[in-house]
This record gives structure tokens, C-alpha cells and sequence, in this order.
């Protein structure tokens, strides 16, 4: 009996607690609560067209639990294969058409056998912040349609299990549009 109500205030104490990451018995670090992808857009819809930039949003809510160290993008549909100028990629605070302050990218890599770009901050971006990551295209598809891109997030802390955010979605087509 003793044990069962201990177990009940531990748990209260733990889910109520907002800035806990959660650490498995595996030593595995995971989210208290998801990060949300907001919005996935392009200032370019036009195919064929060079100089675009494609900005993935995601916001982290003050009880996620952890600091998020990486951002992974996996093309999951398209016709062909989108390639980018990594070196290129910028991450800042807020929004595209409110941006805030810089924020620090370590590295920027592609896993060419999954097709997988990672962006991985340094320092971690903390809980309670919305951010963008700006990519730069070499140039859109040539063929129209709708281009997926799987987003998921990875916490700071030793053996981080990434969480799926979902899915951003871009559409190119023959007549295009121009954001902002």
C-alpha cells in the first residue's frame, strides 16, 4: 500500500514538473511533450527557378522537457530529389516575416543512403521558443507536384530519441507564386 501511494506522488511530482527531460531506464532522453511543426513554406513556388528559400517553423512549448540540439528533414515525396546548398542553411527565432534573433548552427549534414539533412544546434534551443530553419534550394523541381519533407526533432542529452513532428509540404507548379 505504501509502496502504490509513493508511486502516485512520484508520478504527480514528475508530470507536473514542466522543465524534467524525460530519461528511460535505458538511458534514453526523450521529449516531455512534442515540439509542433507550424508551417513549411517557400518563397518560390515556380519550378524550374533558382533562389528560393524553403523555411520549416517549429515551436517548442515551455513544458517540452528538454532543449532540442538537432532538426532532421527527410523528402519523403516529389518527383525528384531536392538538393541543397547546406552551407547556406540559417536558423533564426520567430517566424519568416518576424524574425528575432540568430541562432547557432554546429553543422548542417546529409545521410545520403536515407536521404536525411540534420541540422544540429550549438547551444541547444531551450523550451518555450518558436524557430525557423531557411534552407536554400540549388534550384526547385523541375517537375510540378507536392514535395513532403518528414521533420523530426531530436532532444540534448545522451542517447536522444528523435520524435516525428510531421509532415512539411511544399507545392511547386508551372505558374508559382512569390512569398512574402
Amino acid at each position: 500500500m505504501l509502496k502504490t501511494i509513493l508511486g502516485i506522488i512520484s508520478s504527480t511530482i514528475f508530470l507536473s514538473s514542466p522543465l524534467l527531460a524525460l530519461t528511460t531506464g535505458n538511458n534514453l532522453t526523450l521529449f516531455n511533450k512534442s515540439p509542433r511543426l507550424l508551417d513549411t513554406v517557400t518563397t518560390l513556388s515556380r519550378i524550374r527557378v533558382e533562389g528560393a528559400t524553403y523555411y520549416f517553423t517549429v515551436h517548442l512549448p515551455t513544458d517540452v522537457g528538454e532543449s532540442l540540439q538537432q532538426l532532421t528533414l527527410q523528402q519523403t515525396q516529389g518527383l525528384e530529389t531536392i538538393y541543397f546548398y547546406l552551407d547556406d542553411t540559417i536558423a533564426f527565432e520567430g517566424r519568416p516575416v518576424n524574425r528575432d534573433g540568430h541562432l547557432n548552427i554546429a553543422r548542417v549534414k546529409r545521410n545520403l543512403d536515407n536521404n536525411t539533412i540534420a541540422v544540429i544546434f550549438d547551444p541547444p534551443i531551450p523550451p518555450g521558443n518558436t524557430f525557423t530553419i531557411a534552407m536554400k534550394p540549388k534550384s526547385n523541381p523541375e517537375l510540378s507536384g507536392d514535395y513532403q519533407f518528414a521533420i523530426t526533432a531530436y532532444p540534448a542529452g545522451e542517447n536522444a530519441q528523435g520524435l516525428y513532428l510531421g509532415l512539411g509540404r511544399l507545392n511547386f507548379n508551372a505558374k508559382g507564386d512569390r512569398f512574402p
